[in-house]
């Protein structure tokens, strides 16, 4: 597992930044809930009123005057950007940094095979995604307690574990774009973040764009469907998890057989 520690060592100040910000980000939004509560009703009647400002978002969905509501609109738009943006850079760079840093050759004349090498890469991946996920989690829970507010456990856990899973398919969607790369991945994984990001809101604008929320992970991490539905949407998952294992089959089948300079 030498590879692994490796990429877990190579990623360790990425992974301690965005934690960070997020985590800092989380823990200010939920400390000014108090002072910004007994104001979040005419607030919310404001962007009610906004039109397909209000639907992209799903405003129309969520009372923000409850710490649910403000939590999965704040909170949730730090987290699902932030989230989305580390585990693209991170998965982009995976098997594509050899080249690009000029290391592949050193890595190569190892008694390893290809295919050990792709398994280790993803299952660091895999490991950053859950660090981050589980320090963002215990951050936002811990300030929910220092307001002295009561938790809402169910919704909460709900929509991070939402997060982790869409970050889970971006990571695998970039992880399998990196083995057709050669150079430049932090533009495709910061593209391939917003663009999934802006087709979610699409598709809760325009009512004949729905069936993008089956082709985007945000569909199934909205925060207003998950908080209004009690559950994250099994189709959605279930397509994601195609398109993630889809993903990381042409990663390993390509990274295989590729000429790598």
């Amino acid at each position: 597992m030498t590879i692994l520690r490796h990429e877990l060592k190579r990623n360790r100040t990425s992974c301690l930044i965005w934690t960070g910000a997020i985590g800092a980000l989380l823990i200010i939004c939920i400390l000014l809930f108090p002072e910004m509560k007994g104001q979040m009703a005419g607030v919310g009647e404001m962007f009610s009123s906004m039109g397909a400002f209000t639907t992209a978002f799903g405003m129309d969905r969520l009372n923000f005057g409850t710490l649910t509501g403000y939590y999965a609109i704040e909170c949730g738009n730090v987290l699902g950007l932030g989230g989305a943006f580390f585990a693209s850079l991170t998965g982009a760079g995976m098997l594509a940094k050899e080249e690009s840093g000029r290391t592949a050759e050193f890595l190569l004349t190892h008694p390893v095979s290809r295919r050990r090498i792709a398994a280790e890469k993803l299952l660091a991946l895999g490991v950053l995604i859950v660090l981050l996920n589980l320090a963002v989690y215990g951050l936002a829970v811990g300030s929910m307690l220092v307001i002295a507010e009561p938790v809402p456990w169910k919704e909460v856990s709900l929509m991070h574990a939402s997060y982790f899973l869409m970050q889970l398919e971006l990571g695998a969607l970039c992880f399998g774009l990196s083995a057709f790369l050669r150079k430049g991945s932090a533009g495709i994984g910061l593209g391939t973040a917003f663009l999934m990001y802006f087709l979610n809101l699409i598709a809760n604008i325009t009512e004949s764009a729905k069936f993008l929320k089956y082709i985007t992970p945000f569909g199934y991490c909205d925060g207003a469907d998950v908080v209004s539905s009690g559950r994250i949407d099994g189709t959605m998952l279930a397509v994601g998890a195609g398109i993630a294992a889809a993903a990381i089959l042409a990663a390993f089948l390509q990274y295989e057989r590729k000429d790598i300079h």
